[in-house]
């Protein structure tokens, strides 16, 4: 019960409160590469959420930045 215990809370996106309580774990190499996602088109979110067993209004809450539409 990390809001309990150590006064963590989070957000309804899941961004955690207060910032300073968010640590990870970051790898690199040197021959990395960066990539995105394109947009996705409405069929490709449609058959994600049937994938996913989600609602399409779940998902496109989730990709909201990567939609084409």
């Amino acid at each position: 019960d990390a809001e309990r215990t150590a006064g963590i809370e989070l957000t309804s996106s899941f961004a955690m409160i207060p910032g300073a309580s968010v640590s990870g774990l970051y790898f690199g190499h040197p021959e990395s590469r960066y990539f995105t996602v394109d947009r996705m088109t409405k069929d490709q979110i449609e058959s994600y959420a049937k994938r996913k067993g989600k609602s399409i209004e779940e998902i496109e809450r989730w990709l909201a930045p990567n939609l084409a539409y």
